[in-house]
């Protein structure tokens, strides 16, 4: 995993194998040397939305899987809101479903 983050660190190499490098010389490089690991497989860009809205920013998704828990602490934030991220086109039918979480008993 390649963390993009202002602080350096050392790698982290967690027991069964994960291992984390932190990046901070950008989230291209940060991309780079994903795609660098992953060879022919896929990246993910995993984060909150303002991470999310950089890499919109700078037009290198190529497909986006948003999961939305109904969860609001504080006051939220707009994804898809906010200097240079304006409509999205979307090329492709999106497939979305809900997923039932039980209510808890009382």
């Amino acid at each position: 995993m390649f963390v993009l983050t202002h602080r350096p660190r050392p790698t982290l190499v967690r027991e069964g194998g994960t291992t984390f490098t932190f990046v901070t010389d950008g989230l291209h490089s940060t991309l780079d040397q994903a795609k660098a690991v992953a060879g022919d497989r896929n990246v993910d860009i995993a984060g909150g939305p303002e991470r999310l809205r950089q890499y919109l920013r700078e037009g290198i998704v190529d497909e986006l899987q948003l999961h939305a828990v109904p969860v609001l602490l504080g006051a939220g934030l707009r994804l898809f809101e906010g200097p240079g991220v304006g409509p999205l086109d979307c090329p492709a039918r999106v497939q979305s479903r809900t997923a039932a979480t039980p209510r808890p008993p009382f």
